[in-house]
């Protein structure tokens, strides 16, 4: 019952990185996409929406498995996940937004 909250923000992250992915950028915060132009746009989203759910599915990985192993080694997994995940999203904004901010 303790990895449920992880689970559920896996699924959570999972579906938002979906809807990038598919083009809808509106999930992203305004601030961070304001300078993305409009022809940049579907690039923006695949490029955050992959590295969402690079995230989500390892959190929901690691919580679906610590449920059935109870081994401390799935949080490299969700540790991994984490890093790749932004690394991509840190890609996408320095590239399109041309900047963090």
């Amino acid at each position: 019952m303790q990895y449920l909250p992880m689970l559920g923000m896996g699924i959570l992250l999972i579906i938002t990185g979906i809807l990038n992915l598919m083009g809808h950028i509106g999930t992203i915060h305004w601030y961070n996409r304001r300078r993305v132009s409009e022809e940049d746009a579907p690039a923006y989203g695949r490029a955050m929406g992959a590295g969402t759910l690079i995230i989500g599915v390892s959190l929901a990985a690691a919580a679906i498995l610590r449920m059935v192993f109870d081994l401390d080694l799935f949080d490299y997994l969700t540790l991994a996940g984490i890093v790749i995940g932004l690394a991509l999203m840190l890609f996408a904004q320095l590239r399109y937004n041309r900047g963090i901010f």
